[in-house]
């Protein structure tokens, strides 16, 4: 190895023990906070009553300071591709403050938003400090996104692999191996230092693969795709048209404060608010689960994010696959805890086009008699649920079906690029402007 590679891995190095350490830490803050914000509200539900106010007072917040990060992680996506400004230092605490008191008043959202943000602002802010390159200030973004996620779940190897799969669907940035993953193990060991226990799964049995069970699998991951598509596609409609019918953000969440109120007191359980950790533990173990469980906790975060309200989709969507495992196990006649656990992992790699991070992610938390199993279904349902995504601003050099686009496009501008190529107005697609990837270069 020559002295410049040398010099490049011991930058890679530092740079991701740094940002690994500030992941880490922030991670066990907005653990903490949260594990109290639960513990409140489930001592004390007459809270939740509030939650439109709360919605209130968070969206003026927002509103008023908060409009340069108001994109979330589309921003640090955006930022990735374009070069763009630095990320707000700002991001970090007010996504903190807000997915924490989003928990606290009964609001359905995740935690991987809130710590993917952090970590990246976060780890921008020493970029810039630091005056490094374009180059390696995406390498450190992409860093910050691995140590926040491998942190917050207490799974470094996903959370590298995230790091570098969700930016651009279909690829995976491996110029920024290095720092994503010296950032996701020192983030994790640094969480797990501060005190930070995570979630244990029941490990479902050994099951061998056979050809009548990839036919159940491949049925599973139709339901899984479906499931997702619904999300996604619900949560986007109720934000299209919330923005479309009230202008202001503080309204919006406030009214879908109150829908989600309603909802809580028409199906009679505080099962379906928060993270939901509980209930998809009870997947793993419980036949009796309501049969509905998958699609009550999928229109209550469709309606809590769609609003506005602050957090991430993971744990959520968690839940959507672990209820929908339980309920197809007896019909497909899977042993529960696989269903749940393959469930797990597939809804929300589908969702976020990220099947091998969330393959990863199911061996990490479930061991490894799950993983033959899952990255089938991940790989199926990612490509059943079609060219959609919870990140609208991921990008796309070449289609599912494999064939190849003529520039980079972000997956929100995708349809209306759709529609110039069949009209017949190519734009920026046409051959003279760009040139499709170098299939030659491992990044593409």
């Amino acid at each position: 190895m020559t002295r410049r590679r040398l010099s490049t891995l011991g930058q890679w190095i530092v740079l991701g023990v740094c940002v690994g350490v500030i992941c880490g830490g922030s991670s066990a803050l907005f653990l903490s906070l949260l594990e109290k914000a639960t513990e409140v509200r489930t001592g004390h539900e007459v809270v939740v009553y509030t939650l439109p106010l709360a919605g209130l007072a968070i969206g003026w917040i927002y509103e008023r300071f908060g409009k340069p990060i108001k994109a979330g992680s589309n921003l640090i996506l955006d930022t990735l591709h374009d070069e763009g400004p630095e990320i707000p230092l700002r991001m970090a605490p007010m996504v903190l403050i807000g997915t924490v008191l989003t928990h606290l008043f009964g609001g359905s959202a995740g935690r991987e938003g809130t710590a993917v943000q952090m970590g990246a602002s976060l780890a921008d802010a020493v970029a810039h400090r630091l005056r490094l390159t374009q180059e390696l200030r995406k390498q450190l973004l992409a860093a910050g996104v691995a140590g926040g996620f491998g942190s917050v779940f207490g799974t470094p190897i996903a959370g590298t692999v995230f790091g570098l799969e969700f930016i651009t669907l279909g690829r995976i940035e491996y110029t920024a191996l290095v720092p994503a993953l010296v950032a996701s193990v020192v983030g994790d060991m640094t969480t797990r230092w501060l005190g930070i226990g995570h979630t244990h799964y029941p490990a479902p049995p050994h099951v061998p693969l056979s050809s009548l069970l990839l036919l159940k699998w491949l049925l599973f991951a139709v339901a899984i795709a479906a499931s997702t598509t619904v999300f996604i596609e619900l949560t986007h409609f109720i934000k299209k048209q919330m923005e479309k019918r009230v202008p202001r953000l503080p309204v919006r969440m406030m009214l879908g404060g109150v829908v989600v109120v309603a909802m809580w007191q028409i199906i009679g359980t505080s099962d379906y608010l928060g993270l939901g950790v509980p209930m998809i533990v009870r997947s793993f173990e419980d036949p009796g689960l309501p049969a509905y469980a998958f699609a009550a906790k999928l229109v209550f975060t469709a309606v809590t994010l769609g609003a506005g309200f602050l957090g991430g989709e993971v744990t959520p969507l968690f839940f959507v696959g672990a209820a929908l495992g339980n309920a197809l196990s007896g019909p497909l006649g899977l042993p529960l805890p696989l269903c749940a656990g393959v469930g797990l992992a597939a809804v929300f790699a589908s969702a976020s086009n990220t099947p091998l991070a969330l393959s990863i992610m199911a061996m990490e938390l479930l061991g490894p008699n799950v993983f033959p199993h899952v990255a089938v279904v991940c790989v199926l349902s990612y490509l059943l649920a079609g060219h959609r995504s919870i990140y609208p601003a991921q990008r796309l050099w070449q289609r599912k079906d494999g064939s190849p686009l003529l520039r980079s496009i972000p997956l929100r501008d995708l349809d209306e690029a759709e529609q110039g190529r069949k009209s017949g107005f190519h734009g920026g697609t046409d051959q003279g402007d760009a040139q499709p990837p170098n299939t030659g270069d491992p990044r593409a």
